[in-house]
C-alpha cells in the first residue's frame, strides 16, 4: 500500500437497540393487566435485528402503551417465545416481569402448549407420529438449523388432518421449542413445509412457508385459570390448501 492511500473499512449495518412506539394495528385475541394473546400476521417480525428495524411486533406493543415485561432485555419487551417472521398465528406476550417468568416456566414444562397446522410437500404415509432429532446450526449454512450431533433434543408430535394434491395437511405439537422446530423436523422427514424455500419446500406462487400458530393452551399466570386460544388460518393459507386437486 502507498502512502496516502486510503483504507475503506465495510461498516456493519447498524440497528435500533432500543425500540420506539409505532402505531401498528394488532389483532388482539385477550388482554388484560399481564399478558396479551395476539393473532400475529405473516411477514411481521417478532423483535428488533439488524435488517428489521421499524414494524416488528415490538414496535407495534409499545404503540399500545402501558407496560411491557423486561426480561429478556430493551430489544425485547414482552416477548415471552417467538414466531418465525413467515408463520401467522398465536403468540402469548407478557405485561410485566412476573407474568413473563411464569409464562416462560409453563413453556419449560409443557403446561403451555403450541399447536400448529402445516401444509407440507409430499403425502405422508402414518397418519400420527413423533419426529425427534437434535437441532442445531446447520454446520454448511449458518443462518439455517438442522438435524446435527451435538444439537439440542427436539420432539415434534404430528397428526395428519387431510391429503389432497401431492400434499399434506397436519397439526403439529411442540414438546420442545427449538428454533424452526417443525420445519427442520419435517424437512428431515422429507416432507418440507411448502412454501418454505430455506428448507426445500419451494412452491410456484407461495410467498412465505404455509405454517401457523393455530392454538394456544396455557394457565393464567395469576389467577391459574386454564386457557385456551385458538385462531384460523389466514386466507394465504386456506386458499393454497383449495387449490390442491
Amino acid at each position: 500500500m502507498a502512502a496516502g492511500d486510503v483504507i475503506e473499512f465495510e461498516i456493519p449495518e447498524a440497528y435500533v437497540a432500543e425500540a420506539t412506539p409505532e402505531a401498528i394495528p394488532l389483532e388482539i385475541l385477550y388482554e388484560d393487566e399481564d399478558l396479551a394473546v395476539i393473532d400475529k400476521p405473516a411477514g411481521m417480525v417478532v423483535h428488533p435485528a439488524p435488517g428489521h428495524h421499524t414494524g416488528t411486533l415490538v414496535h407495534a406493543l409499545l404503540g399500545r402503551g402501558g407496560g411491557w415485561s423486561a426480561v429478556g432485555g430493551v430489544t425485547r419487551p414482552g416477548i415471552v417465545h417467538r414466531l418465525d417472521k413467515g408463520t401467522s398465528g398465536l403468540i402469548v406476550v407478557a405485561r410485566n416481569d412476573a407474568s413473563h417468568r411464569a409464562l416462560s416456566s409453563q413453556l419449560k414444562d409443557r403446561s403451555l402448549s403450541r399447536t400448529y397446522m402445516a401444509i407440507v410437500r409430499g403425502s405422508v404415509k402414518d397418519d400420527a407420529g413423533e419426529l425427534e432429532g437434535p437441532i442445531g446450526r446447520d454446520p454448511r449454512e449458518r443462518k439455517r438449523m438442522a438435524v446435527v450431533s451435538g444439537g439440542r433434543f427436539a420432539r415434534t408430535r404430528y397428526k395428519v388432518a387431510g391429503r389432497r394434491g401431492g400434499h399434506t395437511l397436519l397439526r403439529c405439537d411442540l414438546d420442545t421449542g427449538r428454533t424452526h422446530q417443525i420445519r427442520v423436523h419435517l424437512a428431515a422427514m422429507g416432507h418440507p413445509v411448502a412454501g418454505d424455500a430455506e428448507y426445500g419446500g419451494s412452491e410456484a406462487g407461495v410467498s412465505r412457508p404455509m405454517l401457523h400458530a393455530w392454538r394456544l393452551r396455557l394457565r393464567h399466570p395469576r389467577t391459574g385459570e386454564e386457557m385456551s386460544f385458538e385462531a384460523p388460518p389466514p386466507p394465504d393459507f386456506d386458499d393454497f390448501w383449495a387449490s390442491l386437486k
